[in-house]
């Protein structure tokens, strides 16, 4: 089961003592979700999906991790992310369909479109012919660039 949110957040602070304090708070104000872009990260390689999403957490964004198509759709209904970064080639629906579906609910959902396999050219060119375009990176791609350009989107 995917767990999106914990009830306790542990957060660290410096003290002087170079010591590291923990301050436990049972809510997030809605300014600190605010400021954190939410992506749902979808491959069904879970390896990918994972650290994907842990180095995003790392670098500023609040990233959610599903592993098929249709769980993404369900996640993104209901958590309406910032981002949609997503594999093309899974079983089931691919990430091309899952583009789709998402922008029809969630237009104002950015979506990047990854991919280590050179085969998927036919399925964006038929995506753009039903009228969307989406970008599309190739895998692997270094951790910097990725938050580049999910920032420049």
């Amino acid at each position: 089961m995917l767990e999106i949110h914990s009830n306790d957040i542990w957060v660290t602070t410096n003290s002087s003592s170079n010591q590291p304090a923990f301050q436990k708070t049972t809510k997030k104000s809605k300014r600190t979700a605010a400021v954190k872009p939410t992506v749902l990260v979808v491959d069904d390689e879970r390896t990918i999906a994972d650290t994907t999403a842990e180095i995003l957490n790392r670098f500023g964004f609040q990233a959610i991790r599903a592993y098929d198509g249709q769980q993404a759709l369900k996640i993104a209904a209901k958590l309406q992310p910032d981002y949609l970064l997503t594999d093309v080639l899974m079983p089931g629906m691919n990430g091309v369909e899952l583009a789709i579906a998402v922008t029809r609910i969630l237009p104002s959902t950015k979506t990047l479109i990854f991919s280590g396999q050179a085969g998927v050219s036919d399925l964006l060119q038929q995506a753009e012919e039903q009228g969307y375009v989406f970008n599309l990176v190739a895998k692997p791609i270094h951790p910097e660039k990725l938050i580049d350009f999910l920032r420049g989107m």
